[in-house]
């Protein structure tokens, strides 16, 4: 699709290998030759078989930030981004296909999460918004990538929207699970209906004393909590859920959490040093950064109706829909879509 109409795609009928989805797909975008789409199809599945590669270790900006490299230097830059409560394991067939395809993947673990550290006791254990966008192009440029695809769901979603309003010079595309995501803290003050507050009980819970000693001591039935409430229809073993969980132990994940949701409500007040960008954001702009926006048809966590952000877009833009009982976690549940929404957007680039 090349504008904004949505599309269905039901997994159900689209449960082929991965690989071979993104060898047609990224054929069709010129990323890769027809004749050449057996040998990728089977090094796609190879590398899918393997796993993410090691985690590697590099300092960019406050953070000593770990991270997945995967596929080749020269490749056009993909950045992968996780959200609350996941981990880079959201991405663990994602990236191998694209790093199949000829795509440099970067997969980070956000502030709080996996192997990155804070490289000063004394820096802010701050989680608004904008700082997590701050963190990404300060990564980029740690990896000397100028520009790159932005992608992501929940927290990483809401990041690569501010990255592409923020510095759309670094963003050759975007793929945005919900949309439009990019929030201020006077909108965060507004009452909803009580439907729609009932859906972020959890927000409200750790706006409370009581609440942050009760993550800090559940973390991992918290995680599986939202995990089964955001994606329903997802059946998902414990060794799937263990592999991410292990990243919730980082030193500074309740704090950063706890932060971030309480700067959504205004009870926390971010830096000073922020405060120019925040104002910006406050505006709603609008983004012009071609994209690809996705929702899951089983998506059980808050969101946005598409209809709402469909203006948001003013660059090229098309929308899908995945259906077959597709949740919050998208690119894990539905690898394939998210693959292809991927070079779908480099595609709108090119």
């Amino acid at each position: 699709m090349t504008d904004s109409t949505p599309e269905t795609i039901d997994i159900r009928r689209r449960r082929i290998v991965g690989a071979a989805a993104l060898t047609f797909a990224a054929a069709a975008f010129g990323a890769v030759r027809p004749a050449a789409a057996e040998t990728t199809a089977r090094a796609a599945r190879a590398r899918v078989d393997a796993g993410l590669p090691a985690v590697r270790q590099i300092h960019a900006g406050d953070l000593d930030v770990g991270y997945v490299d995967a596929g080749p230097a020269d490749g056009q830059a993909v950045l992968l981004l996780h959200g609350w409560p996941y981990d880079i394991h959201s991405y663990e067939v994602v990236a191998p296909e694209l790093a199949a395809a000829g795509y440099r993947v970067i997969v980070p673990y956000l502030r709080g999460y996996g192997s990155t550290r804070f490289l000063s006791t004394e820096t802010p254990r701050n989680a608004q918004q904008t700082v997590m966008a701050v963190d990404a192009i300060a990564l980029m440029d740690a990896l000397g990538i100028r520009s790159a695809i932005v992608a992501g769901f929940d927290w990483g979603a809401r990041t690569a929207n501010i990255m592409a309003t923020l510095w759309p010079d670094r963003c050759t595309a975007m793929v945005s699970v919900s949309g439009y995501l990019v929030g201020n803290q006077a909108a965060g003050a507004e009452p909803l209906p009580p439907t729609a507050e009932h859906e972020w009980w959890y927000q409200y819970y750790f706006a409370t004393d009581r609440g942050r000693a009760g993550y800090a001591r559940y973390t991992d039935e918290f995680a599986r909590l939202i995990w089964r409430l955001a994606s329903p229809d997802w059946r998902f073993d414990e060794s799937t859920f263990d592999r991410s969980a292990a990243a919730l132990a980082n030193p500074d994940h309740v704090d950063i959490v706890i932060d971030n949701y309480r700067w959504r409500l205004g009870l926390a007040t971010g830096e000073r040093r922020f405060d120019a960008l925040e104002k910006r954001l406050a505006l709603t702009p609008t983004i012009a950064v071609p994209t690809v926006t996705l929702e899951g048809d089983a998506n059980g966590a808050p969101h946005p109706d598409p209809a709402s952000y469909a203006s948001r877009f003013t660059g090229k833009y098309a929308h899908h829909l995945i259906a077959g009982g597709v949740g919050h976690n998208l690119p894990q549940e539905a690898p394939e879509a998210f693959v292809s929404a991927v070079v779908e957007a480099a595609g709108f680039a090119a």
